[in-house]
């Protein structure tokens, strides 16, 4: 219910995603009248929806501690509780990312060994697999070398789990690939990470610059939340600057316009590659529970994809996997 582009939007993804997979079911979670007739347009989803009714909605504007004290009956309440008493596999939502992420945290529980989860995202990139992991991109805006540590490990095992790469390469982002440069976390978590490589069979590349987070030195890119929330929403709005100078360039002349036709198939095959709705969802990691944030602006193609995300990873059982990925590592009891 809180996305910019209302529940009708969100229904349209899910009947999109319907059409495309099968096996999906879905929990709807808003007020029940306003749904029903939403989702009894959808012929795809007919048999397919269960309407938990919530009156209560989470605006953008809304602090998460206000949420957590008093959110209880709003429909991002509900459908975590949902994920937490087993009913649903994983959540999806369009609403206030500081707020899901509090209720997430207060309702789902940290994972043992986790002292800050991260939000990790796909990134376009010029990779044999299309995409990168980027980590944190605004969870916590603070990480120490422990918490880099520990985003670098739940980002190999979702480049392991999710893009199906055997061994990934980690990078730690800095502002140059020398050894004495950076701050002093960062000199700290280069050690930590080096030193885990083996056991948890990954490869280190060492410090990375922002041009490599759509390149092809690394598969996973680990920084704070302030530092990777700045990152991509300057690659959204850089993406999205390289569209419209494009559409501009070839309505300038006759010429233009005939040569905008003659490559049309050209172009949309490098909408597809760069249009950020096809890899639209960020995914809470360090929690017991599967939570996929999809972005508050998407359309019914972007709210698609963050739900074939989610069901993706549910398919694999990723929380389970990642849990048993950082319980082992160092300095777990004070973290949990």
């Amino acid at each position: 219910m809180g996305g910019d582009e209302g529940p009708a939007t969100v229904v349209a993804g899910c009947d999109w995603s319907a059409r495309k997979n099968p096996d999906i079911q879905f929990i709807l979670h808003g007020p029940e009248a306003e749904l029903t007739g939403l989702v009894a347009r959808k012929r795809a989803l007919t048999g397919r929806v269960e309407i938990w009714d919530a009156t209560g909605v989470v605006t953008m504007d809304d602090k998460p501690s206000q949420i957590v004290r008093n959110g209880k009956g709003t429909s991002m309440w509900s459908a975590i509780e949902a994920v937490r008493d087993g009913t649903a596999t994983v959540a999806v939502s369009c609403g206030n990312t500081g707020a899901l992420m509090a209720l997430s945290m207060i309702r789902l529980r940290k994972l043992p060994g986790v002292n800050r989860p991260a939000i990790a995202v796909l990134y376009p990139s010029s990779n044999p697999q299309g995409f990168n992991v980027l980590l944190d991109v605004g969870a916590d805006v603070k990480a120490d070398a422990d918490d880099l540590l520990r985003y670098a490990m739940m980002g190999m095992s979702y480049a392991r789990n999710g893009l199906d790469l055997p061994r990934p390469r980690v990078g730690l982002l800095n502002v140059g690939t020398e050894e004495h440069k950076g701050r002093t976390e960062l000199k700290e978590a280069y050690e930590l990470i080096r030193d885990q490589r083996d056991l948890a069979g990954f490869e280190f590349v060492g410090f990375v610059e922002g041009g490599d987070i759509s390149g092809d030195i690394c598969d996973v890119i680990v920084t704070d939340g302030f530092t990777g929330n700045v990152a991509i929403k300057t690659g959204e709005g850089t993406a999205s600057l390289i569209g419209d100078r494009l559409r501009e360039a070839f309505k300038f002349s006759p010429l233009s316009r005939l040569a905008s036709v003659l490559a049309y198939t050209s172009l949309r095959r490098l909408k597809k590659k760069i249009d950020p709705r096809r890899v639209n969802g960020g995914v809470f990691l360090g929690l017991n529970g599967t939570v996929v944030k999809s972005h508050g602006a998407a359309d019914a193609t972007g709210v698609s994809a963050a739900i074939k995300l989610a069901a993706q990873l549910a398919d694999i059982k990723f929380t389970d996997k990642l849990a048993a990925r950082v319980a082992g590592l160092p300095g777990e009891e004070s973290a949990s």
